[in-house]
């Protein structure tokens, strides 16, 4: 379900914080878009052992020792699958607190929370690739900042939504400092 409905919120976040600053407002949505491709590749592995193990032409090709070991690396190269994506996803959240920090129509604090949960993604991932068993002193502690600035920024979305406000001031700022981007580049 993340998967499918990271699309769409690529395009609403985008649509949203590019009156920030459009340029990173692109930046998060490629690294959400990159974060949920390599996602959805993982997801298509964990169906292999269904395929190895089931009633199909693999079930007989192989001895049952073979089948069952083959059956298992999904598992296993999960976990790589996985520090990617955290790692594309962490930088994601990262500029999303940015935008955040520099709207003004979202409260500042979600953006210090959102800008916590992506460093603890990152050192997170880093930390289980490079010294995995360091990295496992950290759980759960590690993971805690991420559902908790996730949750309250999209709580905040849900609930009370954007500041109208100061909204339609960015956009109408960002729209006179492309116009006037336009202008000089005609005149010259």
């Amino acid at each position: 379900m993340v998967t499918v409905t990271n699309v769409p919120l690529a395009l609403i976040f985008y649509e949203l914080f590019k009156v920030v600053n459009r340029r990173l407002a692109l930046l998060t949505a490629f690294f959400i878009l990159v974060a949920t491709a390599i996602e959805a590749a993982g997801l298509v592995h964990e169906f292999a052992p269904l395929a190895l193990l089931g009633s199909g032409p693999f079930a007989t090709a192989l001895p049952p020792a073979q089948l069952e070991a083959l059956a298992s690396l999904p598992g296993a190269l999960s976990d790589g699958s996985y520090h990617v994506y955290t790692v594309f996803f962490g930088l994601d959240i990262l500029c999303l607190a940015y935008l955040v920090l520099q709207s003004r129509f979202v409260p500042r604090a979600i953006g210090v929370l959102l800008a916590i949960g992506g460093v603890a993604y990152l050192v997170y991932s880093f930390a289980d690739l490079l010294a995995p068993g360091f990295a496992a002193h950290l759980v759960p502690w590690i993971q805690l900042p991420a559902p908790i600035a996730e949750g309250a920024f999209s709580l905040w979305l849900l609930v009370f939504g954007v500041n109208t406000k100061g909204w339609t001031s960015r956009a109408g700022a960002a729209a006179y400092s492309a116009s006037s981007s336009f202008s000089s580049i005609r005149r010259s």
